[in-house]
């Protein structure tokens, strides 16, 4: 009998003993619905809760200071380019934040980028010198940029079909129209734009900086104090010169682009 309750016993399951309930902390939230339960997370849809707060909205794009300083940076390339400032003349960041109705801080960072680009010298103290090249300087730019463009521009010329150069038709369109309103600043970017969009094809991201950091160091400020400002029919002509450049590379006349990109670069002081 007494061995018939024993082996009774070893066949019943063991069942833990019950544990008291251990009481929160004091300060400590109590669970709610059951112990372990969790609080959904506020704002968050999906976590349970009819009062839970919506999830927030797009964020508004705060006013960007580097905004700021691209505008201002625009216009003073274009205050340059239309000799609204003089070379050979300083200019101060509050002067001319206060002509642009902008805080000093965009004008110097502005400048400094005009400064590293060799349009502007940086006068301590004082501001900013725009720059005056003299016609030995501009001689050395076309130099530098004959060295780089006139090979690239070749190899181009034999690997590109002529349906690329089509694409940058208007490009070369904008600039005469530019040229034809006499519009310097305009034609200047226009300009730029053009030539951008002919090296870009090389697929050399270097490069293309390069050659626009030394296209911009040629094409302003004017070339002395005083200098006569560049009629419609100078700016005419360079922008022919574009077209005439596509419908060259188009033929593949190899000849005649090396002499237009060479002359076009010579004559880059316009």
């Amino acid at each position: 009998m007494e061995q018939a309750r024993m082996r009774a016993a070893e066949a019943r399951p063991c069942v833990p003993a019950a544990r008291a309930p251990v009481p929160p902390a004091a300060g400590a939230p109590s669970p709610a619905r059951g112990v372990g339960a969790r609080r959904p997370a506020p704002g968050v849809p999906g976590a349970g809760g009819g009062n839970a707060a919506p999830a927030p909205g797009p964020v508004p794009r705060p006013v960007r200071r580097h905004s700021v300083r691209g505008q201002v940076l625009e216009a003073l390339r274009s205050a340059l380019a239309g000799g609204q400032l003089e070379p050979g003349r300083v200019y101060s960041a509050p002067a001319l934040g206060a002509r642009f109705g902008v805080s000093a801080t965009p004008v110097r960072e502005a400048m400094q980028q005009l400064a590293s680009e060799g349009a502007v010298d940086v006068v301590p103290n004082r501001g900013f010198r725009v720059c005056v090249r003299s016609a030995a300087e501009l001689a050395e730019l076309a130099e530098v940029r004959a060295l780089i463009e006139v090979p690239v521009v070749l190899r181009l010329a034999r690997t590109v079909p002529a349906g690329r150069w089509e694409e940058l038709r208007p490009l070369a369109e904008a600039t005469a129209a530019a040229a034809a309103a006499g519009d310097r600043p305009a034609y200047a970017e226009a300009d730029l734009a053009f030539h951008r969009a002919l090296l870009s094809l090389a697929g050399n991201r270097r490069l293309l900086a390069l050659a626009e950091e030394l296209h911009r160091s040629s094409r302003w400020p004017p070339p002395a104090p005083g200098a006569p400002a560049v009629d419609r029919a100078v700016l005419a002509a360079d922008a022919a010169e574009h077209t005439a450049l596509l419908e060259a590379l188009i033929a593949q006349d190899l000849d005649v682009v090396r002499s237009l990109v060479l002359g076009h670069i010579s004559g880059s002081d316009a």
